[in-house]
């Protein structure tokens, strides 16, 4: 019984110092690639902008050609 009990203590110890490491590196990890997250955000909402923007560019020009067709007469 007692044997038991040291043995567990033992574990204990000797498992604790390299949890606390690991879950220290973790900690560090996640904090890291919170901040880079934090940092993509504005930037994906700026290309999403220029992306939208081009796009209604595009969209207007094909509507002013679409336009430019109805008025021309191809029947001749």
């Amino acid at each position: 019984m007692y044997n038991n009990l040291y043995i567990n203590a033992l574990q204990n110890l000797l498992f604790c110092v390299p949890k606390a490491a690991v879950l220290q590196g973790k900690s560090v990890g996640f904090a890291s690639q919170n901040s880079r997250f934090r940092n993509a955000k504005p930037k994906l909402l700026f290309s999403l902008q220029i992306i939208f923007t081009k796009l209604k560019r595009f969209l207007s020009s094909i509507l002013e050609f679409l336009g430019i067709l109805v008025f021309l007469d191809f029947s001749k």
